[in-house]
C-alpha cells in the first residue's frame, strides 16, 4: 500500500477522529524497526526493538470488519515479531478491539486518563496492553 492508500484506509477506520497523513506513514515506513502488515481492506504498523514489539496501529475499512482482517494481521505481527514482549494501546470504549486483543493472550497494564480526544465528547482513557511472547509467538498459559 501506498503512503496515500495507508492514510486514507486509516482515516476511514478511525473517523470522526484525525487520521494519519500520508507524510506520516511515509516516514514510519521508511523507519527502521517498523514493519507494514498488509491484508485486502486492512493493516498494521508495528516497531520492534530490544526485544519488544509495539502495535503502532491497527485499521480495517468499516466496511469490512468483522470478517478476520484484524485477527490476521495481529497473528502475522506476533508470529514474525522477534521479541520477548508485545505492547498496544486501545481506547477503553473500543471493546470489539479489547476483546480481540484479550483473545490474542493480552492483558491491560495501565491506564493514560483522557488520552483519546472525542470530537463534542468526554476524552476516553487509553489502556495499555501486553503480552508475554516467545520467538514470536504468544507464550502459552499452564492448562
Amino acid at each position: 500500500m501506498t503512503p496515500v492508500t495507508l492514510a486514507q484506509l486509516h482515516q476511514a477506520a478511525f473517523a470522526p477522529e484525525r487520521g494519519w497523513a500520508p507524510d506520516e506513514f511515509k516516514t514510519l515506513c521508511g523507519s527502521p524497526h517498523v514493519s507494514l502488515f498488509e491484508r485486502q481492506n486492512g493493516f498494521a504498523l508495528a516497531r520492534t526493538l530490544a526485544g519488544e514489539t509495539e502495535l503502532l496501529t491497527l485499521a480495517v475499512d468499516p466496511r469490512y470488519r468483522r470478517r478476520g482482517i484484524a485477527d490476521a494481521l495481529l497473528k502475522t505481527w506476533l508470529q514474525s515479531a522477534q521479541a520477548e514482549m508485545a505492547f498496544l494501546e486501545v481506547a477503553a470504549d473500543n471493546e470489539g478491539a479489547r476483546a480481540l486483543y484479550a483473545k490474542h493472550g493480552f492483558v491491560i497494564s495501565g491506564r493514560r486518563k483522557g488520552y483519546y480526544k472525542r470530537p463534542g465528547a468526554t476524552n476516553v482513557d487509553a489502556l495499555l496492553m501486553q503480552s508475554e511472547l516467545t520467538h514470536g509467538q504468544r507464550v502459552e498459559s499452564p492448562a
